[in-house]
């Protein structure tokens, strides 16, 4: 079994689109997989496609514990609806999935180091978890800055960036989406696990 974390560079890196077409390559592999999105804020629609895109029988609350209505990050989000987010219910929350899937992906939100309550952020959540991790980038001009930084602070807490994913969610190419794996490749010891281009709906598992 191999589970992963799927962080982004920020919140319109395409993490769910990522997601899900890794979790469909896993299975036409013959893989039981399930996608977790612990925590969504506003609507639910990405957790409605990763469970639509895990193993038969996937429920939007076993992908989605933790709902908040308010579009905020998550920590304001608890604040507005006078709740809390306890990691420890959602990490075995994660532990019953991965008990029963060959490969769980987990979906964190927004970017690396959101918070989540008042002492953690998104990154001592995936610390706490200890899976390795794959950066999904938004690939456009400025995104080096924000994925050397990502991948950076990854390793610093002593986890295993497992590779980027560098997604056009733009259908344009220009000089930076052309060039920006060439340069994270020389700057980072970490591969280029894929380039998936803009409405591209079938891709390899790149692991």
């Amino acid at each position: 079994m191999s589970h992963y974390f799927i962080t982004g560079t920020d919140t319109d890196a395409g993490k769910t689109y990522v997601t899900c077409l890794l979790l469909e390559a896993l299975k036409r592999s013959g893989k039981t997989v399930a996608g977790f999105k612990p925590f969504v804020c506003g609507s639910r629609d990405d957790a409605i496609h990763l469970a639509n895109a895990g193993s038969e029988g996937m429920t939007v609350e076993e992908v989605n514990p933790v709902w908040f209505k308010v579009p905020a990050a998550p920590y304001a989000a608890a604040l507005m609806e006078n709740r809390r987010i306890e990691l420890n219910e959602v990490i075995a929350c994660f532990q019953g999935l991965a008990q029963r899937h060959e490969h769980v992906l987990v979906e964190g939100a927004g970017g690396w180091e959101v918070p989540l309550n008042e002492f953690s952020t998104m990154a001592d959540f995936a610390q706490r978890l200890a899976l390795p991790v794959i950066v999904v980038v938004n690939n456009k001009l400025g995104c080096l800055n924000h994925t050397i930084l990502t991948v950076r602070n990854i390793q610093a807490r002593g986890l295993t960036c497992a590779g980027i994913i560098l997604n056009y969610v733009q259908e344009e190419r220009d000089a930076a989406s052309i060039s920006n794996r060439m340069v994270l490749e020389h700057f980072l010891d970490v591969p280029v696990l894929a380039e998936i281009m803009h409405g591209e709906t079938e891709i390899e598992w790149p692991l």
